[in-house]
């Protein structure tokens, strides 16, 4: 990227953007504070932080280039230097929040006692929802776009590999198909993935309340687990 891409500030002195458009003054403090220019990084790490609220209020239809550049206060082909568009603005906002749940999720996982591991997965997730609304809403929307670069399934998916060890020792350990533990870790995962949506918008009870009932359901249910389980119906395929 050449020297003028490198930052959004004028032209020859003119107040526009990297590519000669004119854009409001940025200014630090009062009256007579010098314009603000702001490196390529710092206009990337804005034009995320925009997009990101944006996305989250309108989802990835309803939210256009145009308002994104107005609201960072910039012209379109900024927003179009750094990111190619909104579907390439809109693809590392949710890579970055994949990344950042699962990252969460591995760091809550601290060993233990089976049950507190389940605990710290269910917390984790819950404190991810609680602390990172915006993101999860991104997340759990569907879209075109998130279909090429990740959708809330496979980030389930991701998951739940972290939870399968969690699983797999606790199947050997009361004689039942450690093969079955990444079916079951999916089963969990989604069972609080699935929770976490409703309590978002309810937000009662307190978020240790429900980590506590969801783990009490998870828990108890692999307390009593049939190691061959049969249909009681008449359905069998």
């Amino acid at each position: 990227m050449s020297q003028r891409l490198q930052h959004d500030g004028g032209v020859n002195g003119t107040n526009g953007d990297s590519t000669g458009h004119r854009q409001p003054s940025r200014r630090s403090g009062g009256k007579g504070a010098g314009r603000v220019r702001m490196t390529g990084k710092q206009r990337r790490e804005q034009l995320l932080e925009i997009g990101r609220a944006v996305f989250a209020e309108r989802g990835y239809d309803g939210t256009s280039v145009e308002e994104i550049a107005e609201r960072a206060g910039v012209s379109k082909p900024v927003v179009y230097e750094h990111f190619g568009g909104k579907e390439g603005l809109y693809a590392v906002v949710v890579d970055r929040e994949m990344q950042l749940l699962l990252d969460m999720v591995t760091g809550a996982l601290t060993g233990g006692h089976s049950r507190e591991l389940l605990e710290q997965a269910a917390f984790a997730l819950m404190d991810y929802i609680d602390t990172s609304t915006d993101g999860f809403k991104i997340l759990v929307r569907d879209s075109p776009v998130a279909q090429s670069t990740g959708s809330f399934a496979s980030l389930i998916g991701d998951i739940a590999t972290q939870v399968e060890d969690i699983l797999g020792l606790e199947f050997k350990s009361r004689g039942f198909d450690a093969r079955l533990a990444p079916m079951y870790s999916q089963m969990l995962v989604g069972m609080v993935a699935l929770t976490g949506q409703w309590w978002l918008e309810v937000r009662k009870p307190a978020k240790a309340e429900v980590a506590a009932h969801l783990v009490n359901l998870a828990w108890h249910g692999l307390e009593g687990l049939e190691r061959h389980p049969k249909l009681v119906g008449d359905r069998k395929n």
